[in-house]
């Protein structure tokens, strides 16, 4: 759980794969197995955002997965208090 809310909160506003993988500390195969999974379930989104004359592919925390993140908090705080 403590990795898919590291990847979903990494995602929010919508950033590179790359990016996600340094970030969250995951081998390329993890980020990908994490990514499939996270995507299935409709928590993480995938876009295309324009860079100078290139699209880029961009993996963006959906509704559902804000509302994840939410819980996962919450959940936090009251395992810590």
């Amino acid at each position: 759980m403590d990795i898919v809310a590291s990847i979903l909160k990494e995602a929010v506003g919508g950033t590179k794969k790359t990016h996600i993988m340094y970030k969250c500390n995951l081998s390329f195969k993890q980020l990908q197995v994490y990514m499939d999974l996270l995507i299935d379930r409709g928590l993480l989104k995938t876009a295309l955002e324009k860079e100078r004359n290139n699209d880029r592919e961009v993996f963006e925390t959906t509704a559902k997965g804000e509302t994840f993140l939410h819980a996962y908090r919450s959940l936090n705080a009251l395992l810590s208090a």
